[in-house]
């Protein structure tokens, strides 16, 4: 049994502790005294006359307070939250794939924190990036729902899917030389192990990293972004189904993988335009 994305994120995701509020209030207002406090232009120069325009308070030209401060020995280490906001929702992403977080239920950022091990800020940014892919939904005072898929969404994302990706593909075909599509060789084999796994998330993982290095082919960084958007919609598994297709449908899709670049490397027109067709036209 895989390890749950909980406990898989929570030491990964932790914020360090934040500077003490004693630190963040060591400052004096200058304006008590009616003049800013020269102390440390001595350290700082002429270089801090020249960037501040007349009639400029010092920090002014830096887009800082006008708060005179001690000096400072280092620069303090700055969380960036955007990297927990990010390993928050591919732990998010992962749970979403393999049941942890089921169709129907509520969760609060809150809650959800504390299994991460995060405040609940990063958790409801996650969240809330979620709610845009269509993956959850907000429902107010209480946190998101995670929404139920049903076979009509996924059947619409896979016409989606393949009004964008198929023409492309067909048209690589015939454009691509054989050497290039061999490159892919080691991404198709890859969602071969995958699927062999059985886990939903490893298996989405590297389908879309497959789909997205042929698209790329193309040039068309719109398409790349655009074409992936809808490929992580369509993953999400519809209500009432746990985890999402098995082990056996898996290892089915990617076997297809490597079905299709064998048939791309041979140059095999007829072949290819049968496999595109029958790649994206089943319920993904």
């Amino acid at each position: 049994m895989k390890p749950s994305a909980y406990s898989a994120a929570s030491a990964a995701a932790r914020v360090p502790a934040q500077p003490g509020a004693a630190d963040a209030h060591r400052e004096r207002d200058v304006h008590r005294s009616g003049a800013p406090d020269r102390g440390g232009d001595r350290d700082r120069g002429g270089s801090e006359d020249r960037a501040r325009g007349a009639g400029e308070p010092v920090g002014a030209a830096r887009g800082e307070h006008t708060h005179s401060e001690p000096p400072v020995s280092r620069p303090r280490v700055v969380v960036q939250r955007s990297s927990v906001r990010g390993q928050v929702l591919d732990a998010l992403r992962t749970a979403l794939l393999s049941g942890e977080l089921r169709p129907g239920e509520v969760y609060s950022a809150p809650a959800l924190g504390e299994r991460f091990g995060v405040s609940a800020t990063p958790v409801r940014e996650a969240m809330q990036q979620l709610a845009v892919e269509g993956a959850v939904e907000v429902v107010p005072n209480r946190g998101f729902r995670v929404v139920r898929r049903g076979d009509r969404e996924l059947a619409e994302l896979a016409e989606v899917r393949a009004l964008l990706e198929a023409p492309v593909w067909l048209r690589l075909s015939r454009t691509v030389p054989a050497e290039r599509w061999a490159e892919l060789r080691p991404l198709a084999e890859s969602t071969v192990r995958a699927a062999s796994s059985g886990c939903p998330a490893t298996y989405a993982e590297a389908d879309r990293a497959f789909h997205r290095a042929v698209l790329a082919l193309a040039g068309n960084e719109q398409l790349v972004a655009i074409a992936g958007d809808v490929h992580r919609r369509a993953q999400w598994p519809p209500a009432g189904a746990g985890a999402g297709r098995g082990r056996a449908g898996l290892i089915a899709d990617a076997h297809e993988h490597t079905a299709l670049l064998d048939a791309l490397i041979a140059g095999d027109q007829e072949l290819v335009r049968a496999l595109v067709g029958e790649h994206f036209t089943a319920a993904r």
